[in-house]
Protein backbone atom coordinates (compact mmCIF):
# COMPACT_ATOMS: atom_id res chain seq x y z
CA UNK A 1 0.00 0.00 0.00
CA UNK A 2 1.26 3.46 -0.88
CA UNK A 3 1.85 6.00 1.85
CA UNK A 4 -0.47 9.01 1.85
CA UNK A 5 -4.15 8.39 2.37
CA UNK A 6 -6.78 5.73 1.80
CA UNK A 7 -10.50 6.25 1.42
CA UNK A 8 -13.08 4.63 3.65
CA UNK A 9 -16.67 4.51 2.43
CA UNK A 10 -19.95 3.95 4.21
CA UNK A 11 -22.66 2.85 1.80
CA UNK A 12 -26.22 3.57 2.88
CA UNK A 13 -29.51 3.19 1.09
CA UNK A 14 -29.71 6.92 0.45
CA UNK A 15 -26.11 8.11 0.53
CA UNK A 16 -22.40 7.43 0.22
CA UNK A 17 -20.00 8.94 2.74
CA UNK A 18 -16.33 9.00 1.78
CA UNK A 19 -13.62 10.07 4.24
CA UNK A 20 -9.83 10.03 3.95
CA UNK A 21 -7.84 8.06 6.49
CA UNK A 22 -4.11 8.27 7.25
CA UNK A 23 -3.27 4.60 7.85
CA UNK A 24 0.29 5.14 9.04
CA UNK A 25 -0.65 7.60 11.77
CA UNK A 26 -4.00 5.93 12.51
CA UNK A 27 -5.90 9.14 11.88
CA UNK A 28 -9.26 9.90 10.30
CA UNK A 29 -8.83 13.05 8.22
CA UNK A 30 -12.27 14.51 8.91
CA UNK A 31 -11.74 17.59 6.76
CA UNK A 32 -11.35 15.37 3.69
CA UNK A 33 -14.95 14.21 3.48
CA UNK A 34 -17.58 13.91 0.75
CA UNK A 35 -21.19 12.83 1.15
CA UNK A 36 -23.47 12.36 -1.85
CA UNK A 37 -27.11 11.39 -2.10
CA UNK A 38 -27.78 8.08 -3.84
CA UNK A 39 -31.05 6.64 -5.11
CA UNK A 40 -30.79 2.97 -4.18
CA UNK A 41 -33.68 2.27 -6.57
CA UNK A 42 -31.96 3.96 -9.49
CA UNK A 43 -30.30 2.35 -12.50
CA UNK A 44 -26.87 0.77 -12.14
CA UNK A 45 -25.35 3.70 -14.02
CA UNK A 46 -26.99 6.20 -11.67
CA UNK A 47 -25.81 4.40 -8.53
CA UNK A 48 -22.28 3.75 -9.76
CA UNK A 49 -22.15 7.29 -11.13
CA UNK A 50 -23.04 8.77 -7.73
CA UNK A 51 -20.41 6.64 -6.01
CA UNK A 52 -17.81 7.53 -8.65
CA UNK A 53 -18.54 11.25 -8.39
CA UNK A 54 -18.08 11.23 -4.62
CA UNK A 55 -14.85 9.27 -4.82
CA UNK A 56 -13.48 11.39 -7.65
CA UNK A 57 -14.12 14.56 -5.65
CA UNK A 58 -12.31 13.23 -2.60
CA UNK A 59 -9.41 11.86 -4.67
CA UNK A 60 -9.01 15.31 -6.21
CA UNK A 61 -8.98 16.89 -2.76
CA UNK A 62 -6.25 14.56 -1.48
CA UNK A 63 -4.27 14.20 -4.68
CA UNK A 64 -4.50 11.07 -6.81
CA UNK A 65 -0.76 10.51 -6.51
CA UNK A 66 -1.23 10.07 -2.72
CA UNK A 67 -4.05 7.53 -2.93
CA UNK A 68 -3.21 4.16 -1.41
CA UNK A 69 -6.51 2.34 -1.74
CA UNK A 70 -10.29 2.41 -1.35
CA UNK A 71 -12.37 0.38 1.08
CA UNK A 72 -16.13 -0.05 1.36
CA UNK A 73 -18.37 -0.85 4.31
CA UNK A 74 -20.98 -2.49 2.10
CA UNK A 75 -24.34 -4.01 3.05
CA UNK A 76 -25.17 -7.44 1.73
CA UNK A 77 -25.85 -9.61 -0.05
CA UNK A 78 -22.47 -9.06 -1.68
CA UNK A 79 -19.54 -11.28 -2.69
CA UNK A 80 -16.95 -9.29 -0.76
CA UNK A 81 -13.66 -10.84 -1.93
CA UNK A 82 -14.82 -10.79 -5.55
CA UNK A 83 -16.36 -7.31 -5.38
CA UNK A 84 -19.53 -8.68 -6.95
CA UNK A 85 -22.96 -7.22 -6.17
CA UNK A 86 -25.61 -9.81 -5.32
CA UNK A 87 -28.43 -7.52 -4.22
CA UNK A 88 -31.79 -9.09 -4.91
CA UNK A 89 -35.03 -8.91 -2.97
CA UNK A 90 -33.70 -6.43 -0.40
CA UNK A 91 -35.40 -3.30 -1.81
CA UNK A 92 -32.14 -1.54 -2.61
CA UNK A 93 -29.43 -1.64 -5.26
CA UNK A 94 -31.26 -4.35 -7.22
CA UNK A 95 -29.99 -2.88 -10.48
CA UNK A 96 -26.40 -3.72 -9.48
CA UNK A 97 -27.08 -7.46 -9.35
CA UNK A 98 -24.29 -9.38 -11.10
CA UNK A 99 -22.06 -6.33 -11.59
CA UNK A 100 -18.44 -6.40 -10.45
CA UNK A 101 -18.37 -3.15 -8.52
CA UNK A 102 -14.59 -3.26 -8.04
CA UNK A 103 -13.94 -3.46 -11.77
CA UNK A 104 -16.52 -0.79 -12.59
CA UNK A 105 -15.24 1.74 -10.09
CA UNK A 106 -11.60 1.08 -10.96
CA UNK A 107 -12.41 1.69 -14.60
CA UNK A 108 -14.51 4.79 -14.00
CA UNK A 109 -11.87 6.32 -11.74
CA UNK A 110 -8.99 5.23 -14.01
CA UNK A 111 -7.15 3.74 -11.05
CA UNK A 112 -3.71 2.19 -11.37
CA UNK A 113 -3.77 -1.59 -11.16
CA UNK A 114 -1.90 -1.55 -7.86
CA UNK A 115 -4.60 0.49 -6.07
CA UNK A 116 -6.72 -1.95 -4.06
CA UNK A 117 -10.50 -1.58 -4.00
CA UNK A 118 -11.90 -3.81 -1.26
CA UNK A 119 -15.22 -4.59 0.40
CA UNK A 120 -16.55 -5.99 3.66
CA UNK A 121 -19.95 -5.97 5.34
CA UNK A 122 -20.80 -2.86 7.30
CA UNK A 123 -21.19 -4.47 10.74
CA UNK A 124 -17.76 -6.10 10.51
CA UNK A 125 -16.22 -2.84 9.30
CA UNK A 126 -17.75 -1.13 12.34
CA UNK A 127 -16.13 -3.70 14.62
CA UNK A 128 -12.75 -3.45 12.87
CA UNK A 129 -12.81 0.33 13.15
CA UNK A 130 -13.64 0.18 16.86
CA UNK A 131 -10.90 -2.40 17.51
CA UNK A 132 -8.39 -0.30 15.54
CA UNK A 133 -9.15 3.29 16.58
CA UNK A 134 -11.82 3.03 19.27
CA UNK A 135 -11.88 2.18 22.97
CA UNK A 136 -11.99 -1.52 22.11
CA UNK A 137 -8.34 -1.29 20.98
CA UNK A 138 -7.39 -1.98 24.61
CA UNK A 139 -8.98 -5.45 24.47
CA UNK A 140 -7.71 -8.64 22.85
CA UNK A 141 -11.18 -10.10 22.39
CA UNK A 142 -14.24 -8.03 21.61
CA UNK A 143 -17.75 -8.35 20.30
CA UNK A 144 -19.43 -5.47 18.49
CA UNK A 145 -23.10 -5.02 17.71
CA UNK A 146 -25.01 -2.41 15.74
CA UNK A 147 -28.58 -1.68 16.71
CA UNK A 148 -30.71 0.01 14.06
CA UNK A 149 -32.87 -1.09 11.15
CA UNK A 150 -31.11 -4.45 11.54
CA UNK A 151 -29.04 -6.25 14.16
CA UNK A 152 -25.39 -6.46 13.10
CA UNK A 153 -22.59 -8.23 14.92
CA UNK A 154 -18.97 -9.32 14.74
CA UNK A 155 -16.45 -11.05 16.99
CA UNK A 156 -12.79 -9.99 16.83
CA UNK A 157 -9.62 -11.45 18.29
CA UNK A 158 -6.50 -9.28 18.07
CA UNK A 159 -8.43 -7.04 15.68
CA UNK A 160 -9.24 -9.86 13.23
CA UNK A 161 -12.81 -11.14 12.70
CA UNK A 162 -13.55 -14.65 13.96
CA UNK A 163 -16.28 -16.30 11.90
CA UNK A 164 -16.07 -20.01 12.65
CA UNK A 165 -15.47 -22.43 15.49
CA UNK A 166 -17.23 -23.24 18.74
CA UNK A 167 -16.84 -19.75 20.22
CA UNK A 168 -18.96 -17.88 17.65
CA UNK A 169 -22.07 -18.45 15.54
CA UNK A 170 -21.60 -19.03 11.84
CA UNK A 171 -19.99 -16.02 10.12
CA UNK A 172 -19.98 -14.19 13.44
CA UNK A 173 -23.60 -13.22 12.83
CA UNK A 174 -26.26 -13.43 15.54
CA UNK A 175 -29.21 -11.82 13.74
CA UNK A 176 -30.63 -15.12 12.48
CA UNK A 177 -30.39 -16.99 15.81
CA UNK A 178 -33.68 -17.93 17.46
CA UNK A 179 -35.08 -15.67 20.14
CA UNK A 180 -38.59 -15.37 21.50
CA UNK A 181 -41.14 -16.31 18.89
CA UNK A 182 -38.83 -15.67 15.91
CA UNK A 183 -35.20 -14.54 15.67
CA UNK A 184 -32.82 -11.97 17.14
CA UNK A 185 -33.15 -9.53 14.25
CA UNK A 186 -36.87 -9.23 14.91
CA UNK A 187 -36.27 -8.38 18.58
CA UNK A 188 -33.20 -6.15 18.53
CA UNK A 189 -33.97 -3.69 15.77
CA UNK A 190 -36.12 -0.63 15.15
CA UNK A 191 -39.09 -2.66 13.97
CA UNK A 192 -39.35 -4.39 17.38
CA UNK A 193 -39.74 -1.02 19.07
CA UNK A 194 -42.40 0.03 16.56
CA UNK A 195 -44.30 -3.23 16.94
CA UNK A 196 -44.04 -3.30 20.73
CA UNK A 197 -45.19 0.30 21.03
CA UNK A 198 -48.18 -0.47 18.83
CA UNK A 199 -49.06 -3.49 20.97
CA UNK A 200 -48.93 -1.53 24.24
CA UNK A 201 -50.49 1.74 23.12
CA UNK A 202 -52.45 0.99 19.95
CA UNK A 203 -50.62 3.87 18.24
CA UNK A 204 -48.30 3.94 15.25
CA UNK A 205 -44.89 5.60 15.31
CA UNK A 206 -42.09 6.07 12.79
CA UNK A 207 -39.07 5.16 14.90
CA UNK A 208 -37.28 4.87 18.23
CA UNK A 209 -36.72 8.62 18.64
CA UNK A 210 -40.43 9.13 19.32
CA UNK A 211 -40.39 6.56 22.11
CA UNK A 212 -37.28 8.21 23.58
CA UNK A 213 -39.15 11.50 23.79
CA UNK A 214 -42.18 9.86 25.39
CA UNK A 215 -39.97 8.04 27.89
CA UNK A 216 -39.33 11.37 29.61
CA UNK A 217 -42.88 11.29 30.96
CA UNK A 218 -44.43 7.93 30.02
CA UNK A 219 -43.98 4.79 32.17
CA UNK A 220 -45.18 2.71 29.22
CA UNK A 221 -42.46 4.07 26.95
CA UNK A 222 -39.83 3.50 29.64
CA UNK A 223 -41.05 -0.06 30.11
CA UNK A 224 -40.31 -0.79 26.43
CA UNK A 225 -36.65 0.09 26.92
CA UNK A 226 -36.54 -1.95 30.13
CA UNK A 227 -37.89 -4.98 28.28
CA UNK A 228 -35.46 -4.41 25.41
CA UNK A 229 -32.43 -4.16 27.70
CA UNK A 230 -33.38 -7.27 29.65
CA UNK A 231 -33.93 -9.29 26.46
CA UNK A 232 -30.68 -8.08 24.90
CA UNK A 233 -28.65 -8.98 27.97
CA UNK A 234 -30.15 -12.45 28.19
CA UNK A 235 -29.55 -13.06 24.50
CA UNK A 236 -25.95 -11.84 24.34
CA UNK A 237 -24.63 -13.26 27.62
CA UNK A 238 -24.00 -16.83 26.42
CA UNK A 239 -22.07 -15.65 23.37
CA UNK A 240 -20.04 -13.08 25.28
CA UNK A 241 -19.09 -15.76 27.80
CA UNK A 242 -18.38 -18.38 25.18
CA UNK A 243 -16.09 -16.01 23.28
CA UNK A 244 -14.49 -14.71 26.49
CA UNK A 245 -15.08 -11.19 25.21
CA UNK A 246 -13.24 -8.51 27.15
CA UNK A 247 -15.61 -5.87 25.88
CA UNK A 248 -18.82 -5.37 23.98
CA UNK A 249 -19.02 -2.26 21.80
CA UNK A 250 -22.49 -1.03 20.90
CA UNK A 251 -23.20 1.23 17.94
CA UNK A 252 -26.10 2.13 15.66
CA UNK A 253 -28.92 4.62 16.15
CA UNK A 254 -30.55 2.74 19.02
CA UNK A 255 -27.28 3.05 20.98
CA UNK A 256 -28.14 6.74 21.39
CA UNK A 257 -30.85 5.68 23.83
CA UNK A 258 -28.52 3.45 25.87
CA UNK A 259 -29.20 5.33 29.11
CA UNK A 260 -32.80 4.11 28.92
CA UNK A 261 -31.91 0.41 28.78
CA UNK A 262 -28.45 0.35 30.43
CA UNK A 263 -29.60 -0.75 33.89
CA UNK A 264 -31.79 -3.71 32.85
CA UNK A 265 -29.20 -4.70 30.24
CA UNK A 266 -26.35 -4.83 32.73
CA UNK A 267 -28.55 -6.56 35.29
CA UNK A 268 -29.35 -9.28 32.76
CA UNK A 269 -25.65 -9.72 32.00
CA UNK A 270 -24.84 -10.02 35.70
CA UNK A 271 -27.68 -12.50 36.26
CA UNK A 272 -26.05 -14.65 33.58
CA UNK A 273 -22.64 -14.31 35.25
CA UNK A 274 -21.40 -12.23 32.33
CA UNK A 275 -19.02 -9.44 33.30
CA UNK A 276 -17.92 -8.22 29.89
CA UNK A 277 -17.13 -4.49 29.80
CA UNK A 278 -19.79 -2.55 27.87
CA UNK A 279 -18.64 0.32 25.66
CA UNK A 280 -20.77 2.73 23.65
CA UNK A 281 -19.15 3.74 20.38
CA UNK A 282 -17.58 7.19 20.43
CA UNK A 283 -16.49 6.95 16.80
CA UNK A 284 -20.07 6.73 15.56
CA UNK A 285 -20.21 6.76 11.76
CA UNK A 286 -16.42 7.01 11.64
CA UNK A 287 -16.06 3.45 12.96
CA UNK A 288 -17.26 1.76 9.75
CA UNK A 289 -15.28 4.31 7.71
CA UNK A 290 -12.09 3.47 9.61
CA UNK A 291 -12.78 -0.26 9.34
CA UNK A 292 -13.29 -0.10 5.60
CA UNK A 293 -10.11 1.95 5.18
CA UNK A 294 -8.22 -0.71 7.16
CA UNK A 295 -8.99 -3.18 4.36
CA UNK A 296 -6.39 -1.41 2.21
CA UNK A 297 -3.59 -2.68 4.46
CA UNK A 298 -2.37 -5.83 2.70
CA UNK A 299 -1.00 -7.44 5.86
CA UNK A 300 -4.31 -6.94 7.66
CA UNK A 301 -6.49 -7.92 4.70
CA UNK A 302 -4.58 -11.17 4.19
CA UNK A 303 -5.62 -12.28 7.69
CA UNK A 304 -9.35 -11.95 7.10
CA UNK A 305 -11.22 -15.28 7.32
CA UNK A 306 -12.39 -15.35 3.69
CA UNK A 307 -8.82 -14.67 2.50
CA UNK A 308 -6.77 -16.76 4.92
CA UNK A 309 -9.01 -19.81 4.49
CA UNK A 310 -8.33 -20.01 0.76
Amino acid sequence: MKTGFVIGNDIGGSHITCIAVDPLNHMIIKELRVRNDVDCHGSSDEILGAWTDALAELIKMGGKENLGGIGFAMPGPFDYPAGLAQFRGVQKFDSLYGINVRDELSRRLALDRDIPVRFLNDATCFAIGEAWLGKASAYQRMMAITLGTGFGSAFLKDGIPVESGYEVPESGCVYYLPFGDSNADDHFSTRWFIKRYKTLTGKDIQGVKEIVEEAKTSPVARSIFTEFGNNLGNFLSPWLNRFHAGCLTIGGNIANSYSLFETPFKSALANNTCYTEVLISELGEYAAIAGSARLCDDSFYSKLPFISNK
